[in-house]
């Protein structure tokens, strides 16, 4: 006897129609963007990317590359998915219900050689369907446990996207910083190959009149190149460092990219009043990476318990109810009448795992081992933020003075270069008074343009540091110069 069963079956499925629903709200968990909280430029439109500003400002730089770096991106998903997690963990406390249905032909054969009445040839449509439902009452938190770790787990990667979009930010903000220096460095080798060429020219026209050495005119020919060759490495270090910032706001690096002047954002006009203990004890307490590794440490308590619970009984509640229409007959070869069956029952199940080949006894105390060693990462990551915001706060420090410092080496060495480009036209200078001067100007606007670009990008990194960057350090670089 050969059945032909044409079946449908669902077992604990969920219609397509059904996975748009989110009664534990998970979605409301999950960030609207990858930058979460820091893509405020448009609140309304949030990583909404229009065609890049002409100058390019460090607030949508950082905008762009909090919402398209992959790296966010992805930190995003991971807060999705556990996000979903923690509805599974939830889904575990509602019972759950079962449909099965089939619904098959049935042709069946029977030959009795040398007893024909015993013979017979049935042929049906058979159906049978039926519902069970379980509820899981008590399982000494083994649920409980189950929910805390997924609820530690989306904690943690809440803090690590927060600890990520803070090291992206701070990262684009320097590369941002080191392409706007480059670009101040091009246009100070620019004007240095010009005021050389001016001294060659100045040179060789005393030479001519006979009033100097030729020396005086192959040397400041000599510098005239080398203010060449220093233009050409100027322009080859910005367009690195303009790929670089490109690739931060995932954009192919030839895209054409314009920087504001170097001279027209924040400069510095205090001293850091806050102490440096205390930003390290604030930075240990409060820093997303410090959050991130707490929540980890949670999350393996959370499954030590659950390990443990596991070992021990549960209690459910159980029930079924079934109907079909196979055919009744009285015996072997008699014929088949038309029927219907109902079946059903509801009661309470206890499970109680007796033995699993000690499986259980190693499963917690790799449980307690990773309980441990979140601890030791815990320990960590509070020893590496403090180190990291001492760091920061040493090289703010040094770059606040540096501001105040190449600002009088630049008003100096500017008043240097006027006397002796005026001296040597007077002919009572030397070319070579002339090339110092030259040269300490050039050298006195650089280090202007690097300490100011230094400062702000030292000022973010430490504010990073301490985990407490936002869209608010953004705006002040804008801000015009006091």
């Amino acid at each position: 006897m050969m059945p032909a069963l044409l079946g449908l079956s669902v077992v604990g499925g969920i219609p397509e129609i059904a996975q748009a629903i989110d009664v534990f709200h998970t979605d409301a968990m999950v960030p609207r963007t990858p930058a979460a909280a820091f893509a405020d430029i448009d609140a309304a439109y949030p990583c909404r990317l229009d065609p890049l500003g002409a100058p390019l400002r460090l607030a949508e730089a950082v905008n762009r590359a909090l919402c398209e770096n992959p790296k966010t991106r992805e930190a995003w998903a991971n807060v999705k998915v556990q996000a979903a997690a923690v509805g599974v963990a939830k889904s575990a406390y509602l019972p759950s219900l079962t449909g099965n249905l089939q619904d098959g032909r049935n042709d069946g054969v029977t030959d009795v050689k040398g007893y024909p009445r015993l013979s017979s040839a049935n042929r049906s449509t058979a159906y049978s369907a039926s519902v069970s439902a379980s509820w899981l009452l008590y399982d000494f938190g083994g649920r409980k446990a189950a929910l805390a770790n997924a609820q530690a787990l989306f904690a943690a990667a809440r803090a690590n996207q927060d600890a990520l979009l803070q090291t992206v930010l701070s990262t684009t903000a320097t590369d941002y910083y080191a392409t706007q220096a480059a670009a101040g460095k091009l246009a100070s080798a620019k004007e240095t190959e010009s005021i050389a060429h001016d001294s060659f020219i100045a040179a060789s026209a005393r030479v001519t009149r006979g009033v100097a050495a030729l020396s005086d005119q192959l040397q400041a020919q000599t510098s005239y190149a080398q203010a060449t060759f220093n233009r050409a490495k100027a322009e080859g270090d910005l367009q690195a460092a303009l790929g670089t910032l490109a690739a931060d706001m995932n954009l192919r690096p030839d895209q054409p990219i314009i920087m504001p002047d170097a001279d027209g954002g924040e400069v510095p006009d205090q001293a850091f009043a806050e102490s440096v203990a205390t930003m390290i004890e604030e930075a240990q307490n409060t820093h997303p990476s410090i959050a991130t590794a707490r929540a980890k440490l949670d999350a393996a308590i959370a499954s030590e318990q659950q390990a443990r619970a596991e070992g021990l009984p549960n209690l459910s509640l159980i029930a079924k109810y079934g109907q079909n229409n196979q055919p009744a007959s009285l015996g072997l070869g008699e014929p088949q009448f038309a029927a219907t069956g109902r079946d059903w029952y509801v009661g309470l199940q206890v499970q109680i795992p007796l033995f699993d080949g000690f499986s259980r006894i190693y499963k917690v105390r790799g449980a307690h081992a990773q309980v441990e060693m979140q601890q030791d990462a815990l320990d960590e990551a509070r020893q590496q933020i403090g180190l990291d915001v001492w760091k920061s706060y040493q090289a703010l420090q040094t770059n606040m003075r540096n501001v105040g410092n190449t600002a009088t080496l630049k008003q100096i060495a500017q008043r240097s270069f006027e006397v002796a480009k005026d001296r040597y036209a007077a002919g009572v200078g030397n070319i070579l008074e002339l090339l110092d001067a030259q040269k300490a100007l050039s050298e006195a606007k650089q280090q202007r343009i690097q300490a100011l670009t230094d400062w702000r990008a030292a000022r973010l990194r430490l504010a990073a540091k301490m985990g407490r960057l936002d869209a608010e350090d953004l705006r002040r670089e804008q801000a015009p110069q006091q």
